[in-house]
C-alpha cells in the first residue's frame, strides 16, 4: 500500500462506480445469493427491508427469495456488524466471523462471572449446543431446555429463559451455529457446519487481509477510517490488527486522490474506477441500506451533514448519483417522496423509480412529490 497518490478521480466518479459495484446502477441479474454474497453483509434486524435492499438490486424478483435462500443454505444468518443479525454468504461469511470473535468476549471476567463458564469450559459447551441441534433447528427456549438438562448448565436456566441474546453470539461467530427458517414467529437456530456451503470460519490472520480486500471491491475507493469504522467498530476487530493487516496488503492497493482526500483501491479496480463516468440514477433504498451503512453515515460524500439523522432513524431513502437527496415513505398505495436536496429534483427520473418500486412490491403506487 503507497501512501502517494498516481490516480485522482472525482467524487462523482467514485461513487458511479461503486453503484456498478452495489447491483445499483445497472440494477444486476444475479441471484438471491450473489447479491448478498456481493455486498458482504444485508442487516436483518427488520426482515421487510433486507428483503428490499436485495430486490431492489435485482432486475427480476419476487417476494420471499430471501427468506427461501436462507432455508436452502444459500444465505446463512448470524450475528455479526455492531451485534446484530446479518445475512451473510455462507462461501464467504466466515471471514467476518473470524473477526468478530477475535476479541473473544467469553473469556473476559465480567462474562466468566456472569455465565459461571470458564474458557476452558467453552469447548465442551460448544460441543453440547451442536449436539442439541443435531436433529434440526430449535428456537432459544427449546436449545435451553435442551443443554440445561445437563449438570453442568442447569444453572443457565435462567439465562434462556429471558433469550439467552448475549450468550449465544459467540456460538454463530465460531461457526457453531446460524439462524435457522423462522417457526410461528420465532427465531430458531441449526448447526452451521451441516450446510454444505459454508466453508468454515477461517484463520483470523488469513480472514483479515481478506476482509479488507472484500470491502475495497465493494465500498472503495475507501480511506483507513473507513475500513477502522467497518471492521474495527463493527466488528472488534482491533486497530492494531488491522493496521497490520493494511501493511501486509501494500503491494496489492493503490492509493487514490479523490478530490484531496487519500483512498484506497484494489488494484486491479484502479482502470474501471478511473474509467468511471459519473452517474445520475434515481434510486429508492430501503432504511439502514448497506449503501450508507458501510461507508458509515458520518460519510458526507454519501450522507450529506444535513441527511444523517434521518439515515440513522432507518428513513427510506432517495438516492442520486449514489447521494441521499431525500426519502420516501409508503402508506397504502401513496408514495410520499420528500426532496431534500438544494439541487433540481429529477422527478421523471423519480416517476420511473415509483414505477419500479410498484412492481417490487406488487402494488399500484401513486406518487406525492414534495419538498
Amino acid at each position: 500500500m503507497t501512501t502517494s497518490t498516481d490516480f485522482s478521480v472525482t467524487w462523482s466518479q467514485a461513487l458511479a462506480w461503486r453503484l456498478e459495484r452495489h447491483l445499483l446502477d445497472p440494477v444486476g441479474s444475479e441471484s438471491v445469493a450473489d447479491v448478498v454474497r456481493r455486498l458482504g453483509a444485508v442487516l436483518s434486524m427488520d426482515e421487510s427491508l433486507a428483503e428490499l435492499a436485495v430486490r431492489t438490486r435485482r432486475t427480476r424478483s419476487r417476494s420471499g427469495e430471501l427468506a427461501k435462500a436462507l432455508a436452502d443454505g444459500t444465505v446463512i444468518k448470524a450475528f455479526a456488524f455492531r451485534g446484530s443479525m446479518h445475512y451473510l454468504s455462507p462461501e464467504d461469511g466466515g471471514i467476518y466471523l473470524a473477526l468478530r470473535s477475535a476479541g473473544r468476549q467469553w473469556e473476559l471476567p465480567s462474562w466468566v462471572e456472569y455465565y459461571r463458564l470458564n474458557a476452558s469450559d467453552w469447548p465442551d459447551f460448544r460441543a453440547a449446543v451442536r449436539e442439541a441441534l443435531s436433529d434440526g433447528p430449535l428456537t432459544i427456549f427449546e436449545l435451553g431446555d435442551v443443554l440445561t438438562r445437563h449438570r453442568a448448565y442447569r444453572h443457565l436456566k435462567p439465562v434462556f429463559d429471558e433469550g439467552a441474546g448475549t450468550l449465544v453470539k459467540p456460538l454463530t461467530w465460531q461457526g457453531d451455529m446460524s439462524f435457522g427458517p423462522p417457526r410461528d414467529g420465532q427465531h430458531t437456530f441449526q448447526r452451521l457446519d451441516l450446510n454444505p456451503r459454508w466453508t468454515g470460519v477461517p484463520d483470523l490472520d488469513d480472514a483479515g487481509p481478506r476482509a479488507i480486500t472484500a470491502y475495497l471491491r465493494i465500498y472503495g475507493p475507501a480511506t483507513c477510517d473507513h475500513i477502522h469504522y467497518w471492521l474495527g467498530n463493527g466488528l472488534s476487530a482491533g486497530r492494531k490488527r488491522l493496521n497490520g493487516w493494511l501493511s501486509e496488503l501494500r503491494d496489492q492497493l493503490v492509493a487514490v486522490d479523490v478530490e484531496g482526500t487519500t483512498a484506497y483501491v484494489v488494484g486491479e479496480d484502479v482502470d474501471s474506477i478511473v474509467a468511471a463516468r459519473p452517474s445520475n440514477a434515481v434510486r429508492f433504498l430501503p432504511g439502514h441500506d448497506q449503501w450508507v451503512m458501510g461507508p458509515g453515515t458520518k460519510d458526507v460524500h454519501v450522507t450529506p451533514q444535513s441527511q444523517r439523522v434521518l439515515v440513522t432513524r432507518k428513513a427510506n431513502l432517495v438516492i442520486v448519483g449514489g447521494v441521499v437527496c431525500g426519502t420516501w415513505v409508503r402508506k397504502g398505495d401513496e408514495l410520499m417522496v420528500v426532496w431534500r436536496d438544494e439541487r433540481r429534483r429529477p422527478e421523471r427520473a423519480i416517476e420511473q423509480e415509483v414505477e419500479r418500486l410498484a412492481v417490487i412490491l406488487g402494488r399500484d403506487l401513486h406518487l406525492r412529490l414534495t419538498s
